[in-house]
């Protein structure tokens, strides 16, 4: 099977912070990555705060920003006619691609609509972006996404401000503007973040449904992992802007090999450790400032680290045909 995207020996730098001799100094904050999204799946990308997440999913989208750069690699992405390098791409081929082929749902929602514009309009207008002039055609889509999307009273809804909806609400707006054009690629960065329990689970429903009823291939970023092992067909494990684990996700879950893949799974709160203290990964993730570790990342919160693993970052191990660590201790209890 053809991926759907390939990333490759990606590197992202931002800017030094401050007005200092540092001005031109870049800082790394995502080294070397590789993985692939296949037609229909669900990738997950996850890992604590700070590991580079996010800024893998706006390098894919070119929404970086100014005072961050990819440094190396490329990110293939193949469309109808022929694979295209999205980084090679000039803004303008960028714009005809993004929101269309790849869209992105982003972690507030809040913040991600206009406060001055009704969500119809909002919601219309991603498809008048790409071309569609048709003003009925364009109401009639509209109105059958929110009939899809489970929307009460969707013709209410269309006139109401964002200030108006609920944090739900407004996420599942976001939901169909993101997927109005039917896009490939649906990059949902921390997607339920700030809602609550039951809500979270609607908008993984919903998701699901898209998956399966569009073939909308996901990339799912999360910090959350209980979400991911529910919802992802594979994973990646990704810390201090390094992918340390990969795999399928039962074999992660049930067979974690790297250190820190294991130290995230101790922390879940379960049934069997009901009423125990949560287990607690020691130290934290350096700054930008700080910098990467040399070696593997994480050996200075990793209670079997070892020489070699403070000197180098270890090599891919194979542990099945699905499933791989960059790990010296991988495997070894």
């Amino acid at each position: 099977m053809e991926a759907l995207l390939k990333v490759k020996n990606l590197s992202i730098s931002v800017q030094a912070p401050g007005k200092t001799k540092k001005m031109n100094q870049l800082l790394s904050c995502v080294e070397d990555i590789s993985f692939e999204i296949n037609p229909g799946e669900i990738l997950g990308l996850a890992g604590e705060s700070g590991s580079g997440k996010s800024l893998t999913a706006l390098s894919i989208m070119g929404l970086l920003g100014e005072n961050k750069k990819v440094t190396n690699g490329s990110i293939v992405f193949s469309r109808d006619a022929a694979a295209s390098n999205l980084l090679s791409l000039c803004e303008k081929d960028l714009e005809v691609i993004r929101g269309k082929e790849i869209s992105m749902i982003f972690q507030e929602p809040f913040p991600s609509l206009n406060p001055l514009v009704k969500v119809g309009a909002q919601i219309a207008e991603t498809l008048e972006l790409h071309g569609e002039k048709n003003k009925s055609l364009v109401k009639n889509r509209v109105m059958e996404l929110m009939a899809r999307l489970k929307f009460e009273n969707p013709e209410k809804l269309t006139e109401s401000y964002p200030h108006q909806l609920s944090g739900g609400m407004c996420q599942r707006v976001m939901i169909a503007l993101a997927i109005i054009n039917r896009p490939r690629l649906l990059i949902a960065d921390e997607p339920t973040t700030a809602l609550d329990q039951n809500t979270q689970g609607e908008i993984l429903s919903l998701l699901k449904e898209i998956n399966e009823a569009l073939g909308t291939s996901i990339l799912y970023i999360s910090h959350d992992l209980s979400t991911v092992k529910n919802f992802c067909t594979r994973v990646l494990v990704m810390y201090c802007g390094r992918i340390l684990e990969e795999g399928n996700t039962g074999e992660i879950f049930s067979n974690p090999k790297h250190e820190y893949t294991k130290n995230l799974l101790a922390s879940i709160p379960n049934r069997a450790n009901r009423g125990k203290e949560l287990a607690v990964i020691p130290g934290r993730i350096p700054s930008l400032e700080e910098g990467r570790p040399q070696g593997c990342p994480f050996h200075p919160r990793c209670l079997k680290a070892g020489p070699l693993c403070r000197s180098e970052f270890p090599p891919a191990k194979s542990i099945s045909a699905n499933h791989k660590t960059h790990c010296v201790t991988g495997g070894s209890e």
